[in-house]
This record gives C-alpha cells, structure tokens and sequence, in this order.
C-alpha cells in the first residue's frame, strides 16, 4: 500500500520524506489557505516545490473550476508545472468528461469527492487513475467508510479496473491499518496519523528494559 501524506506544509512533507515512506502527497484549496498559500502564482509555485521534495511521486494538484471548460484550462497548466504533477478533479458531471479528456492525453487524474461506489465507477470508466472515497466525511454522517473502500475494490477487481482507489479523509491510525487490510491501494493522512502506527507501549517497555540491561553490562 503506498503512503501519500495530504497536506502542503513543507516541513511536513520533508519530515515523511526523510522517514522514508512517502509515495506521494496530496493537498486541496483549503490547506494551501492553511499554510497562507493564495493567488494562483504562489499556489502553483507551492505545487513545484512539493514536486522537486517528493521527485519520485505523485503530487495531486486540485482544480478550482467547476465547468468543464475551467477544468480543462486549470489542469493543462498544472500538468505543466512538472511530470509528476496528478490532475484532481471534482465528482461532477463535467468532471467525468473532463477526466476522458486528461486520461486521452495521458494525464494523470485524481477523482475526488467520492462517496458512492457508483460515483467511482464512472470515475474509472473515465480514465481516472486515482478515486478518492472519502471516509472520515461519511463516518461524520453515521455511514461507515470502510464499507465504501470494500466495495470499491470488489468492483474494480470485477472488471480489472486499473485505477487505484486512494483512501482520504484518514482520521487516525486505526483507519490505515483497515484500509491495508481490506486492500485500498493507498491512503492520504495527515502525518500525525501516519507517525502514530509507529506507538506501541509494549515497544517502549521493551526498549527501555534494553537500555537498563544493556547499562548493567557496563
């Protein structure tokens, strides 16, 4: 399963970089806002610095349009902006036409805003390489996310859908080890997340016992 972290903090990403999991990184309007990223030059600029950090990955760059036409013009620029730079595109109609248009001309695409497993078929139908169900957002609802991740596979696994399904909207540790388990091809979280699978008290007990013997031993 790879590793995106979904953030634009830079010393976030260097931080998972450093660590050596991080296949890639996703990000959206709101935590460019986050980080005092706005005006499109600063945005796409932002873009190119994730993508010279994380060299080898893949870097979802998210367009603000909605009509077809924004989306076509937004994504050719950030397409632009560096080789391993992946479209995101919003579940909407004009985003399932828009999806064919990128996949015709060999861009990679992020379809996001998924929250029905017939929303992600459309979406690979389409070409998309990525959809992104949204998990932490249907559980908010009562509606278990996890559920959505199983179906997905099942049906793309029916048709031999090349597109992966990238699990977002990650609110903890426990959401990664079950996307893993029931076989999501990548999870985006927040580094906090991520950095949590490495606790475990029965870890820190042992180390310390270590230290203490390896002490006595002079």
């Amino acid at each position: 399963m790879k590793f995106f972290i979904d953030t634009a903090n830079l010393e976030q990403i260097k931080e998972a970089q450093d660590l050596g999991i991080l296949d890639g990184v996703t990000t959206n309007p709101s935590l460019m806002a986050k980080e005092g990223i706005t005006g499109k030059d600063a945005i796409m600029n932002h873009y190119k610095t994730i993508c010279e950090i994380v060299s080898d990955g893949d870097i979802s760059a998210e367009v603000l349009g909605t009509t077809y036409d924004e989306m076509i013009k937004e994504g050719d620029e950030l397409a632009a902006i560096h080789p391993n730079i992946v479209v995101k595109i919003p579940m909407i109609k004009d985003g399932i036409k828009a999806l064919k248009y990128f996949s015709n001309k060999g861009i990679k695409t992020n379809c996001t805003l998924i929250f029905s497993a017939g929303q992600a078929l459309l979406a690979a139908k389409a070409g998309a390489n990525y959809v992104s169900p949204f998990l932490g957002r249907l559980d908010d609802i009562s509606v278990d996310g996890l559920n959505l991740v199983e179906e997905i596979r099942v049906i793309f696994d029916n048709y031999m859908y090349d597109t992966e399904i990238l699990a977002a909207s990650i609110r903890s540790p426990m959401h990664i080890i079950n996307c893993a388990k029931i076989g999501a091809d990548v999870v985006t979280s927040p580094l906090d997340s991520i950095l949590n699978l490495l606790n475990h008290p029965l870890t820190d007990k042992g180390l310390a016992q270590f230290v203490a013997d390896a002490k006595k031993m002079g």
